[in-house]
């Protein structure tokens, strides 16, 4: 390349990482990944290394973030806030090491703080005799934003430090460095509660908090979930002692009444550091907050003093980072596909990209609220994120790269896979197909589910062997099982002609049941055993209860406007009514339920809770009773609860009963009642 070429280059590089920290830090907008921006900056830096007559003093390599924002007030740094080099693969850290260990004209071993790499937003908080006096940004390094009145607005942040400096607990005057952050519990709930209100919700963490922040009116500020771990010390006052070490001081900064991160810790050498870098990767999914790598520093001061400082960053220190998260790519195009409870979710496939760790060539767009609330068109160009085992997601369009032939997402109005009607009800995302019994992606679950011990409890029938009946094409639907025969069976793996014979036995004798465990075998959404105990005693037949309107079906206990829906749209599937009526021929029969009075149902009207281990009967068994009897049976304890019957290791439950007042009875108690309205048990 020439100089000319290369001199262009290098302004490009400048212009295009300028804008995009501009989009990041002040209008807290960023329009590409991390990774993106990482692969642009090393670029420059290499550039700038090789040609160093072409370093552009405006470059972005020059300083740490983007320009403070006007609408605060600006705070000068009295020590600089530098960001750390980062590297991104082993030998990347290995190689820093080297250079420190060749600085130093040492061989030793050193010891590392190893830290989290947080993802939120760097601050600097003064403290003068114990009082906050002043929190700023990071903004460019050298200058920040005063957000006092908003950082003073986070919990874990207190206004006063522990004890006092006469007596030695804490410097007369000390600045303490740390991140500010959303939990994950916080950043949730606060989007929860968004989607309630029709508000804004939060793009992500890191936005949330940086957003958070900066906010002129700090009542917006103390209404987010904002949180801060230290992670270092700028200014101290010299009357103080520090300790020798980085981790020490961490300690002391958290005797001063500062939270700390709990997973810092203090490793040896290179072996040690990559330890921590692995254990922390693995840990990453079950952190309470998000981080995108590790921050490991030389441990000893004296150490760090004698390294020094490189123009933007401390030799001494480097930012280990995880595998990009977030990456560009094409949607080439979307397929839908059908879930084992008919789901029916629209995968993005993807012009695959190397994210996370793991070349992604398909991602989740979830449903059609989220096609339309990303505004994503085929063709487009987008941010796919992967976080640890998380199946890949869209995260956003790059709306100014959308090609002129951009197609529209089409959502299916049948299923794809057995072209049955499709529902959508309202207050919910989720579209799913109604063939239940008869769709070819639901099968092998429908009739895992239909075997079951609370429902047919076929003995014999697991699910690998369900699995090979499908597989080899034998059953298409729950019905087929009863025709089949010994051979068919024996022809299976690990299944010998005696084995055989035992399930074909199992299957007829399984042929005599109830209404209502034929109805919860059938795999009504939300339809479980005590709704399906209720709907048998209520309309006594299976045509009555297919034949039963809207408003019939809500006056059963326990069935509310939703299972109301999912029960009509089960019965108007015409593949369903056929694999119910095969059932039905091939021999499935139960007896018909004579309907109980309202004076043969004494418990009518009243609550119970079941708790703890019952040892005269099964939960399943004394519900049912229960039931019977006209009780509901609910799954929880409230305000509302007339009866809790607690057996043995009773726990959190009973508890609560007491505390709100409600009777509790025992099991023998129980079995008294079931006696005094002479139900067998």
């Amino acid at each position: 390349m020439s100089t000319d070429s290369i001199s262009q280059r290098i302004s490009e590089l400048v212009t295009t990482l300028s804008d995009y920290n501009y989009q990041y830090y002040v209008l807290d907008t960023p329009t590409v990944p991390d990774a993106e921006y990482d692969r642009l900056f090393r670029e420059l830096q290499a550039l700038e290394a090789q040609y160093p007559d072409l370093l552009n003093p405006q470059s972005p390599t020059q300083k740490v973030g983007g320009a403070a924002l006007d609408k605060f007030e600006q705070v000068s740094h009295e020590v600089p806030m530098l960001s750390l080099d980062n590297a991104m693969v082993e030998d990347e850290f290995v190689a820093f090491h080297k250079r420190i260990n060749d600085r130093l004209k040492t061989d030793q071993i050193f010891e590392f703080c190893c830290e989290p790499k947080l993802d939120g937003l760097a601050v600097s908080i003064l403290y003068e005799d114990g009082k906050l006096v002043r929190a700023a940004t990071r903004g460019d390094g050298a200058v920040g934003e005063n957000i006092t009145e908003n950082v003073k607005t986070i919990k874990s942040i207190p206004l006063s430090l522990i004890g006092s400096s006469d007596n030695g607990n804490y410097p007369q005057r000390v600045e303490i460095r740390g991140e500010v952050f959303l939990s994950l519990d916080g950043f949730h709930a606060f989007n929860q509660k968004a989607k309630e209100n029709g508000t804004k919700p939060m793009v992500n963490p890191r936005n949330g908090a940086a957003g958070s922040l900066r906010q002129l009116d700090s009542k917006i500020s103390a209404a987010r979930p904002l949180a801060f771990y230290a992670y270092g010390l700028g200014v101290v006052s010299d009357e103080f002692e520090l300790a020798d070490t980085h981790c020490e001081r961490l300690q002391q900064v958290k005797s001063f009444g500062l939270p700390v991160c709990p997973e810092i810790t203090v490793a040896k050498g290179i072996e040690g550091v990559l330890d921590f870098y692995k254990n922390i990767s693995e840990k990453r999914a079950s952190l309470n907050y998000e981080i995108d790598g590790t921050v490991l520093k030389v441990n000893d001061i004296d150490l760090q003093a004698e390294l020094g400082f490189v123009a933007r960053a401390p030799r001494w220190a480097i930012a280990y980072k995880f595998p990009a998260q977030e990456e560009l790519t094409v949607l080439n195009d979307v397929e839908f596909q059908v879930g084992r409870t008919g789901a029916i979710t629209p995968v993005a496939k993807v012009q695959p990209v190397f994210v996370g760790g793991v070349t992604v060539s398909n991602a989740t767009l979830h449903n059609a609220e989220e096609i339309e609330r990303l505004g994503i068109m085929i063709g487009d160009t987008v941010i796919i994120r992967r976080a640890g085992d998380v199946i890949p997601q869209i995260v956003s369009v790059v709306l100014d790269k959308r090609p002129d032939d951009a197609r529209v997402i089409q959502f299916p109005t049948s299923c794809p896979v057995c072209d049955s009607k499709v529902e959508k009800l309202e207050g919910e995302a989720v579209t799913r197909c109604t063939a239940g019994l008869f769709c070819g992606a639901q099968r092998k679950q429908a009739i895992k589910h239909f075997a079951s011990r609370k429902a047919f409890d076929v003995d014999g029938l697991g699910d690998k062997i369900v699995d090979q009946l499908v597989d080899e094409n034998l059953i298409q639907s729950p019905a087929d099982l009863f025709v089949l025969t010994q051979e068919q069976i024996s022809s299976l793996e690990r299944m010998g002609p005696k084995s055989a014979q035992n399930l074909v036995t199992a299957l007829e004798d399984s042929k005599a049941t109830t209404l209502s465990k034929f109805l919860y075998s059938l795999g009504i959404r939300e339809v479980g055993e005590a709704t399906a105990l209720n709907l048998a005693n209520h309309f006594q037949t299976l045509e009555n209860i297919q034949q039963a309107d809207f408003d019939s079906l809500i006056t059963v206990s326990d069935v509310g406007a939703i299972v109301a829906n999912h029960l009509l749209s089960f019965f108007k599937e015409s593949h369903n009514i056929d694999v119910i009526n095969q059932l039905v021929d091939n021999g499935i029969n139960w007896p018909f339920i004579e309907k109980k009075a309202e004076s043969e149902q004494p418990l009518l009207g009243l609550t119970y809770v079941l708790t703890g281990s019952l040892n005269e009967m099964g939960r399943i068994e004394a519900k049912n009773a229960l039931v019977s009897l006209g009780a509901k049976v609910a799954g929880s304890v409230s305000a509302k609860t007339d009866f809790l019957v607690a057996g043995e290791k009773s726990g959190s439950k009973l508890t609560k009963a007491q505390d709100l007042g409600v009777p509790v009875l025992t099991e023998q108690d129980m079995l008294e009642l079931f006696k005094k309205y002479g139900v067998n048990v």
